[in-house]
């Protein structure tokens, strides 16, 4: 089987925010297609489109209405199928997002199940009488408040996120089936994988059982999420898949912080890989951790299995400001992502350090778990400039505005920009097997300095990355040459190898201040 992905740099375009084709006003399918010839500039060579289906849109396009059709908003299928046409004539390769642990409230199935008790679909989701004359069980929302919703039937329907998004019921083998023709539809369409939205939350068990509370009342996912027999279900599904398109990439999203579960959705016929939030969603930037959570990835992963390596998605804040970087502690991050072992995936706009975006108001936010953290904050009594301070930390508008393009062009242009970085950076991994196939040791040098060393046969490279504001002078022993640096590089030009900047063995002043990275041939 052709395991592409290994080689490849993802790219995660939040379609609503990244091209504006001037059409209708947003966002498109069509400016997807005019931006590929960038994305082939820069390297990317697998694109993951967020949901373009037909939505309401209470949560972004993640309550889907239509499994099988295109929002208007975005475009046509006919402009999905080109899309995906010349995609693949720039050897760009395409995953869409799937979300299929519940519903819109909107989507017909879950219309024909609340229409009637007696409907042939009620059992395709989650309806359950009330218990003791209140909801069926203590479950959580994951955006807040209860998961259940009471209708005029007489029972509750489960939403374990927002109240719009109903919960399918995985257990009826009816809707396992419909799924896949879902998925048939896609693959006969041409897409190269998917990516499963929290898909360890699939209810599969029927167990109801509470969740446990903690003393100070916050609500452990114990129940509700990892249920007995979700595993065969994604190991079903991943088959099937594969029957269709054996090179299909997999990937999960696993609402987990634990990495041994998160680890255990990959491999063994299951998904490819899944993403780990314990390394991409950090608040604060804190090398020691950051190194000893890559340490544990490679502990975990076997040599045919590859981590994700990602610091930016549509679901938190830009990295640049949630770390508080400059422009070369940015380069930095993106040189550490790009040198590990594993699949990097860039989110759009980590190209140019693009920022977050600051909500004024609640007038501002899009995001459903923003605004309902704000209306929360405010039933309890807090003024409205502390909620709009809560809203900016729970809502994930800050990282779906629209990007820069005036910026990325203008990055383009200079040859020291972060763009220009992440672009050589790309090519380097193109032409340097071992950046990609090769086995990796890590090490930490000193605090904030960390060393990336690959090695695949007789080659390898060490990549060493400064993220101090001093410069730092390293050990260099042997014959090595400077494959690239993001800086000048103070010692380099002791003498030249095949033509090539090398440094003399000794301890040599090699990274400069304010971030800087050097990545070294023998």
């Amino acid at each position: 089987m052709n395991q592409w992905w290994k080689n490849t740099v993802f790219y995660e375009i939040y379609i609503r925010s990244f091209c504006d084709t001037g059409q209708n006003g947003k966002s498109g399918i069509r400016g997807i297609t005019s931006k590929l010839p960038y994305l082939k500039e820069l390297g990317v060579g697998g694109i993951w489109l967020t949901p373009f289906y037909p939505s309401p849109k209470v949560d972004n396009g993640y309550d889907v209405s239509d499994y099988c059709g295109v929002d208007p908003d975005y475009g046509t299928m006919e402009d999905f199928d080109e899309m995906v046409k010349a995609a693949h004539k720039h050897g760009i390769r395409v995953i869409i997002d799937m979300v299929l642990n519940h519903t819109s409230i909107r989507h017909p199935w879950f219309i024909k199940s609340a229409a009637s008790k007696d409907s042939s679909e009620r059992d395709w989701y989650i309806w359950k009488d009330p218990v003791n004359g209140g909801e069926p069980n203590n479950w959580e929302s994951f955006f807040g408040g209860s998961a259940w919703e009471y209708v005029d039937s007489g029972q509750y329907y489960y939403h374990s996120f927002a109240k719009e998004q109903a919960d399918l019921n995985w257990q009826n083998p009816s809707v396992e089936e419909a799924v896949y023709q879902v998925l048939d539809f896609w693959l006969l369409k041409g897409v190269d994988g998917f990516r499963f939205d929290v898909i360890n939350n699939l209810s599969v068990s029927g167990s109801l059982a509470d969740n446990p509370v903690t003393g100070n009342g916050e609500q452990l996912h114990e129940n509700d999420v990892n249920q007995p027999g979700v595993q065969a279900v994604i190991k079903r599904m991943a088959g099937r898949i594969r029957e269709k398109k054996p090179d299909a990439f997999l990937v999960g999203e696993i609402s987990s912080d634990d990495l041994t579960r998160i680890h255990s959705y990959t491999g063994g016929g299951s998904l490819d890989t899944t993403f780990n939030f314990n390394l991409g969603s950090r608040e604060i930037f804190q090398l020691d951790e950051i190194y000893e959570e890559l340490k544990r990835m490679q502990e975990l992963y076997g040599d045919s299995e590859y981590p994700t390596l990602f610091f930016g998605s549509h679901d938190m804040r830009r990295f640049p400001d949630r770390f508080g970087f400059s422009e070369g502690k940015t380069k930095c991050l993106l040189a550490l992502m790009l040198s590990c072992r594993g699949i990097p995936f860039l989110y759009f706009g980590d190209e140019i350090g693009m920022k977050s975006r600051i909500l004024n108001s609640v007038d501002d936010a899009k995001d459903v778990q923003g605004i309902l953290a704000y209306e929360a904050a405010l039933k309890e009594g807090k003024s409205r400039e502390e909620a709009v301070r809560i809203l900016n930390e729970r809502s994930r508008d800050a990282s779906r505005n629209p990007m820069d393009w005036d910026e990325a062009e203008k990055q383009r242009e200079d040859p020291s920009s972060i763009w220009n970085f992440v672009k050589n950076f790309i090519e380097l991994r193109e032409r340097t097997a071992a950046l990609t196939e090769g086995t990796m040791e890590l090490r930490k040098l000193g605090n904030g300095l960390i060393e990336i060393e690959r090695a695949l046969g007789m080659d390898r490279v060490r990549i060493m990355i400064n993220f101090l504001d001093c410069g730092v002078t390293v050990p260099v022993e042997g014959s090595w040459q400077i494959l690239y640096a993001s800086d000048s590089v103070p010692d380099s030009r002791s003498w030249k190898k095949n033509g090539k900047d090398c440094v003399k063995p000794g301890k040599v002043q090699m990274l400069v201040p304010g971030g800087n990275c050097v990545i070294l041939e023998i």
